[in-house]
């Protein structure tokens, strides 16, 4: 039985555009605080993902929960994996491409052997992380998915799906309301140091210490946190919605660390209060919003379009904007027009592959 989507939240399509751009700025300010996070620039840039997360809960609700009459558990993944995964290869692709102009070598020069890159690609092709120190683990810094970071988060994204279908969809508003405060008890006490080093949430990318149960619970706190929100939900008229959004996104997500090293807890509070109170009524807020004329319409649709494609081909640009800025040892005054063209490389190839690649695959592949 063919399934009729719902109207759409174009609001929500904007913010998540919004949220993509800020991660590219994050990591590119990565490049410049290798060794001490406190001086990242746009320094909750993380806190994005967490958004996302959030994001993906409601709207995922907002548009099964009241289908499973109609659909089947392997309809529902089949669905999620159109439209997800073509564009996961894609930048498995495009990160393989980097790599090798990148000079295929770890970040400490070492060469990599043919047969740990092959490996590592199909690994990656199929979302399978990668401990530390094995040999698909190609670039030698503990990376789950070293062809293409950002990758751990489409990861753990998946696993949501498959716990929102097998059983979070089933729990009753009050179930759900325990489990959303289970993982968040959980979340918070993952953040505080001494669990957190640097006492913030940027955990995640990596299987190495305690970083695969952060990603972990930051997805399933999040997720369900969503879900509750969209079960909550009642419309109402919010104008400039989109607007007043997007700028308390970039204020918070370009907030400086709160503290310093000997005073970390604060910093954490901050992710904390984010994530739980400010993240859930932005995606409240923005439900709500109406785009009342035609910038706005137009904007939103532009940074919805391209929110998921530039998130997942930016960062093999960013292997090779590291690597130049490292090996010249540039600051940011000297780097940033080759910082801008990584932007703006990322955007167009994100628009070309959703126009020729990704939209047309998933249309065939939906007819199917």
């Amino acid at each position: 039985m063919k399934i009729v989507s719902k109207p759409r939240y174009e609001v929500l399509d904007g913010l998540r555009g919004v949220a993509a751009l800020m991660v590219i700025f994050y990591h590119i300010g990565e490049a410049y605080a290798l060794n001490n996070p406190i001086e990242q620039q746009v320094n909750h840039g993380y806190l994005a993902v967490d958004f996302f997360f959030v994001l993906s809960g409601f709207v995922i609700s907002y548009a099964y929960d009241d289908r499973w009459t109609n659909m089947s558990t392997a309809q529902f993944f089949r669905r999620r994996l159109i439209r997800l995964h073509p564009m996961v290869i894609a930048g498995v692709l495009i990160g393989l491409i980097c790599y090798l102009v990148q000079g295929a070598e770890t970040w400490q020069g070492n060469k990599v052997a043919t047969s740990a890159i092959m490996l590592a690609t199909l690994l990656t092709l199929f979302l399978i992380p990668t401990p530390p120190a094995t040999m698909p683990e190609i670039r030698g810094n503990g990376e789950m998915f070293p062809l293409n970071g950002p990758l751990w988060s489409l990861f753990f994204e998946y696993i949501g799906n498959i716990c929102y279908a097998l059983f979070i969809r089933r729990l009753s508003t009050r179930m759900l309301c325990v489990l959303t405060a289970l993982m968040g008890l959980a979340l918070c006490y993952f953040c505080f140091p001494p669990i957190s080093e640097y006492g913030h949430l940027g955990v995640g990318w990596t299987m190495a210490d305690n970083g695969f149960a952060g990603g972990l619970l930051r997805m399933l706190f999040a997720y369900s946190l969503g879900m509750l929100v969209a079960r909550k939900y009642r419309p109402v008229v919010v104008k400039h919605a989109f607007w007043k959004a997007s700028f308390i996104i970039v204020i918070v997500l370009s907030m400086p660390y709160v503290g310093n090293f000997d005073v970390r807890w604060t910093n954490a509070l901050y992710d904390i209060l984010c994530i739980t109170l400010l993240f859930p009524f932005i995606v409240w807020f923005a439900a709500a919003g109406e785009l009342k004329n035609a910038v706005s319409r137009k904007t939103c649709q532009f940074l919805g379009e391209i929110s998921y494609p530039v998130y997942v081909v930016h960062y093999p640009f960013m292997y090779l904007y590291y690597n130049y800025v490292w090996k010249h040892q540039m600051p940011f005054s000297q780097s940033w027009p080759i910082a801008l063209a990584v932007v703006l490389t990322s955007i167009a190839v994100a628009w070309i592959l959703l126009r020729i690649y990704d939209q047309p695959l998933r249309r065939r592949l939906s007819r199917m």
